[in-house]
C-alpha cells in the first residue's frame, strides 16, 4: 500500500468549515479524482484517511496535513492536481509527498501562528506581551464538553512578539507565536486571554487567526521546520 502525505490549506471562507465537514468534502473529492483509495476491513469499511493537528474552525491556515493510504502506486504530483481541482476554492491542495516511514503526527510538534485585526496600538500591545511573557504561569478558562476548564495557556508559548507588518485594511498591529503542542491545546485564542489576564488589555473581539506553518519544533531557535522535509530527502 502506497502512502501520500498531503498539505493543504482553509482559506477565506473556507476556514469556517469544520473538521467534519472538510472529511466529507476530502473524501467526495477523492471519488472525483479518481484516486484509488485503500479501505480497511471488516464490516464497514472505510477510506484509509489519517488528519493531524487540524485547526480550530473559523481559523485560516497554510498548514493542515493528513495521509492517505492507496491500493496501488500512483505520481503524487498528479494527485495534488486532481485533488486540487476537486476541492472548492479555498481548500487548496498545497503539497503531495511520498510517506517514507513512521508516524506523520509524531513530526507537528508546533505551530506557527498570525493573529490579525487586534485592537490596539502597537505599543499597548507590546507592552502587553512583555507581561503575559514575564508570567511562569498564566490561568485562562475555556467552555469545554466537560464544562468550563481552567489551565495554563503560558507553558505552551515558545515565542511571543509583535510583529514587523501590520494589516493592511486598518494598520493595526499584528502577533505572531509559537505554540508548542500538547495536552490540554492551547489555541491562539487562549493567547489573547492569558494576554488579557496578565496585563488587562484587550484586543482581540474579532481577531483573525491564521496558521503559518506546522511542524517540527527547533527548541534552541523556537522556530517550525517542514514535517515533509524527511520525506523529500527520501526520493
Amino acid at each position: 500500500m502506497q502512502r501520500l502525505r498531503i498539505r493543504y490549506a482553509k482559506r477565506g471562507r473556507l476556514r469556517f468549515t469544520s473538521h467534519r465537514d472538510f472529511s466529507r468534502a476530502f473524501e467526495r473529492a477523492l471519488v472525483r479524482a479518481g484516486v484509488p483509495m485503500a479501505y480497511s476491513s471488516g464490516f464497514n469499511p472505510h477510506p484509509r484517511i489519517s488528519y493531524g493537528g487540524a485547526a480550530p474552525t473559523g481559523s485560516a491556515s497554510e498548514a493542515e496535513y493528513l495521509e492517505i493510504g492507496l491500493r496501488e502506486e500512483v505520481d503524487p504530483t498528479e494527485v495534488a492536481r486532481r485533488l486540487d481541482e476537486a476541492l472548492p476554492p479555498g481548500l487548496d491542495v498545497l503539497d503531495v509527498v511520498e510517506s517514507s516511514g513512521g508516524a506523520l503526527a509524531d513530526r507537528l510538534e508546533a505551530s506557527v501562528w498570525r493573529i490579525h485585526r487586534l485592537e490596539a496600538d502597537r505599543s499597548a500591545l507590546e507592552e502587553a506581551v512583555a507581561a503575559f511573557l514575564a508570567r511562569d504561569e498564566v490561568v485562562v478558562e475555556r467552555m469545554t464538553k466537560k464544562g468550563v476548564r481552567g489551565f495554563d495557556a503560558r507553558h505552551a508559548v515558545v515565542t511571543l512578539r509583535v510583529a514587523d507588518i501590520t494589516d493592511n485594511d486598518d494598520r493595526c498591529a499584528i502577533l505572531e507565536v509559537v505554540l508548542r503542542h500538547g495536552s490540554p491545546s492551547v489555541r491562539p485564542d487562549d493567547v489573547l486571554a492569558g494576554i488579557r489576564e496578565a496585563s488587562g488589555l484587550h484586543a482581540g473581539s474579532a481577531a483573525l487567526f491564521e496558521r503559518l506553518a506546522q511542524g517540527p519544533l527547533d527548541e534552541g531557535t523556537g522556530t517550525v521546520g517542514d514535517p515533509l522535509a524527511p520525506d523529500r530527502d527520501a526520493v
